[in-house]
């Protein structure tokens, strides 16, 4: 059978993951083996998620009707119920489970609580929803969800009761397990920032975490880390850092609040605003569409002001109110920039000046007069390829560079006829 459930943790305390590690060693003490621990993560731009929109799925032996009973009561004993924003929910299902492709539109659009419950309905599975219940959707999803592409988390938690206090995490530590386990570990700490990632800073259960391709490499960097004494660990197979947030999209046909990867042409000069945050436009020929880096991903603004009309790329990110917020960025194509310059007097040896609009150029020595300016062209220090934002700055979903994305070779960046079905072949 498999056990979900979403939506028991709220801005102020508790978080779902650590319910769920509790869950595992109350279905073992009672006879139930659990055999999978998942954490899967849904739609990353949601508006009712309360921090990472994580929920939980377990796998494991035993009598349905006593899992729902012990799972149920877990739910109303650790919840924060008392939280307006969060309403859990509670699936378990047998032989059959909902359709995958119900996750799939979780993880990547919107799903209704009516949708959820037909879902249980149709899998003959156990449900249960707290308050108005939204936590369904996540928990169907959590069942659902088709891992064919699968990552692991090490998560390890501190006594409930110190929630409330400073985490003690030895930073050095964290360091050493980021320099000896990266790439196959990512996200532990952003050194170019001098930012530790892995530790929350939220007042829930969680002292830190660690993100990696396998459960082997996740426990190595684990035991690396030296902190305060913890209450209970928990290793996830989980969808992060796997981009199955993104969906193919096309600057004229995008829907609020989903995440897309889109090819387009350059059509403006990168523009700064207020804050810090950085705007560029890019075009399909037809529709423009406005791709914003904003403060917090750093560095990585500074490939997008590096970038010029005409340059040809594939942006990653998030759409919400008219602009899509960056994530990463293949650079396809970056030509040299066409510079137009007044030219020299060819009698006097002098700068000519504009003579006016569409009047070409004149002396002002001499009065000679021409009619083009001169052309140049500046090479780029913007190579093709992959850029991302930093760590401290990556969502939970998004496949981190270290995984292989790809680097654009330069042999074969003119023959793209579809850019993004050539990336997605690969």
């Amino acid at each position: 059978m498999w056990i979900g459930i979403d939506d028991t943790d709220s801005p102020e305390g508790m978080c779902t993951t650590y319910l769920g590690a509790v869950l595992v060693r109350r279905l073992e003490a009672s006879g139930i083996p659990v055999h999978s621990l998942r954490l899967i993560r849904l739609n990353p731009t949601i508006i009712w998620k309360t921090r990472g929109n994580a929920a939980i799925a377990i796998g494991a032996e035993g009598d349905p009707d006593t899992a729902f009973s012990i799972a149920g009561s877990l739910i109303e004993e650790l919840a924060d119920l008392a939280c307006e924003r969060t309403n859990p929910g509670l699936v378990v299902c047998g032989d059959r489970r909902p359709p995958a492709a119900f996750a799939e539109e979780a993880i990547t659009g919107f799903c209704t609580i009516e949708g959820a419950i037909d879902a249980c309905i149709k899998a003959g599975a156990r449900y249960r929803g707290w308050k108005n219940g939204r936590g369904l959707i996540g928990a169907v999803a959590a069942v659902a969800a088709d891992l064919t592409e699968s990552t692991s988390e090490y998560l390890v938690y501190r006594d409930v009761s110190r929630r409330e206090r400073e985490r003690i995490v030895d930073a050095e530590t964290l360091a050493r397990a980021e320099e000896m386990t990266f790439p196959h570990t990512w996200d532990t700490v952003d050194a170019a920032n001098n930012v530790v990632v892995c530790v929350p800073h939220t007042p829930d259960p969680v002292l830190f975490g660690i993100r990696g391709e396998s459960p082997v490499w996740v426990s190595l960097a684990r035991h690396l880390i030296e902190s305060e004494e913890p209450a209970i660990e928990a290793l996830f197979e989980t969808n992060q850092g796997t981009d199955a947030h993104l969906i193919r999209g096309s600057t004229g046909r995008l829907e609020d609040g989903r995440s897309y990867i889109i090819a387009g042409t350059v059509t403006t000069s990168p523009k700064t605003g207020i804050g810090g945050h950085v705007s560029v436009r890019i075009s399909d020929g037809e529709n423009h569409l406005t791709c914003m880096a904003y403060e917090p991903v750093k560095g990585f603004r500074e490939i997008i002001r590096a970038l010029a009309p005409g340059d040809r790329i594939v942006a990653c990110g998030s759409y919400r109110n008219t602009t899509l917020n960056l994530e990463k960025v293949c650079i396809l194509d970056a030509p040299p920039l066409r510079i137009a310059g007044a030219p020299l007097c060819p009698s006097c040896a002098k700068r000519m000046t504009s003579a006016g609009a569409k009047k070409g150029y004149k002396c002002r020595r001499c009065g000679e007069r021409l009619p083009d300016p001169v052309i140049r062209f500046e090479e780029r220090h913007l190579l093709p390829g992959w850029y991302e934002v930093p760590p401290s700055a990556r969502r939970h979903l998004a496949r981190p560079l270290c995984r292989g994305s790809l680097a654009l070779p330069d042999d074969v960046v003119n023959v793209i006829s579809d850019p993004v079905d050539w990336i997605y072949s690969k």
